[in-house]
């Protein structure tokens, strides 16, 4: 079962890469210790240096392999290069075209892929590209979503097309407990990727106000709203204030011709955060945070506290396993 690793780790547990630089090198740390697949962000902008940096700071915090993840829609060739020179563990790519190239330019520094994918024919598109693995995304997702279909439907078609090429598959979208886990595990996947839980941690990147929200709100919505001029793709949030109000913004507008209403450092520049845009508020936002994107995946309402990253790792297993045994064990 999941639980008992993938790819060489301990438990087949992904934490998701999430943006724009929520999961820093402290929370990589923290998952990577408790022996999950934990995943850096690059930037959605061409900065090897910083790359780099990023990934020495998560070295002097674990000795334990971690990946990071790359949006293939933005710049992202010079980030890669040193991301192979790094030989991370685990390179996740999403979005974008997705070149056979890179799988072999990976493997060949040791360098394992995982491609996350929200169709049954992308997932055709990365086994035959030579992939290590495959996350399944379903519109339940938190963030920007790939899949337009829900987990229940989707799965099972990616596991079934996946399974003659032992190609681990790990499921995503709307999970956030040790149920969620198991019935990912029931539906044929071979781990879990967790987004939405993992913000909601004591070493997430996330404004403490985001954190909060993650808490507060139960009902998420799939729109178009935000962040239309940088990135015009599908995404979940929760149903905040400044949501219900522009919801029905048109089709014909973005957040170019809105007011600035706060700043943040992200990935080590200082950028303005315009109403709408589609930048979630990190730990240096400044300004009117309350009213900031807040992605957020479906299951968000049963997460009822912020806890430190081990123990949401550790939860899930140990619950996982509990669930298996006491629930589901035939006499």
């Amino acid at each position: 079962m999941g639980w008992r690793g993938i790819l060489g780790f301990d438990y087949g547990i992904v934490q998701g890469p999430l943006g724009p630089d929520i999961s820093g090198p402290e929370l990589v740390a923290a998952v990577a210790n408790a022996g999950a697949i934990a995943t850096l962000r690059v930037p959605d902008w061409e900065s090897p240096d910083y790359v780099r940096e990023l990934i020495q700071k998560t070295r002097t915090l674990t000795n334990k392999p971690f990946g990071i993840g790359v949006v293939l829609e933005f710049p992202h060739k010079e980030n890669v290069k040193v991301i192979l020179e790094e030989k991370v563990a685990v390179l996740q790519v999403s979005w974008g075209e997705y070149p056979r190239e890179l799988v072999s330019e990976a493997h060949d520094a040791g360098i394992k892929v995982i491609h996350q994918v929200g169709c049954v024919e992308d997932a055709k598109k990365a086994i035959d590209a030579g992939v290590d693995a495959i996350i399944v995304q379903s519109r339940e997702a938190g963030g920007h979503v790939l899949g337009q279909e829900g987990l229940m439907t989707l799965l099972p078609r990616v596991v079934d097309l996946a399974s003659a090429y032992d190609i681990p598959v790990v499921a995503a979208g709307g999970i956030v407990d040790a149920c969620g886990y198991v019935a990912a595990l029931a539906l044929g996947a071979h781990g879990v990727c967790l987004g939405t839980r993992f913000v909601a941690t004591t070493e997430s990147f996330a404004h403490p106000i985001y954190k909060r929200k993650l808490l507060d709100y139960e009902k998420t919505e799939y729109t178009n709203v935000f962040g239309r001029s940088r990135w015009p793709a599908p995404h979940r949030v929760l149903e905040t204030p400044i949501f219900i109000e522009w919801r029905h913004l048109p089709d014909n507008e973005n957040e170019e011709n809105q007011p600035v209403i706060g700043r943040s450092v992200i990935h080590g520049k200082e950028r303005d955060i315009r109403r709408l845009a589609g930048t979630v508020p990190n730990a240096t936002a400044t300004g009117d945070v309350e009213n900031m994107v807040m992605y957020a995946g479906a299951g968000v309402g049963l997460i009822k506290e912020i806890l430190p990253a081990a123990v949401v790792v550790e939860r899930l297993v140990v619950e996982a396993r509990q669930i298996i045994r006491q629930q589901l064990a035939c006499d």
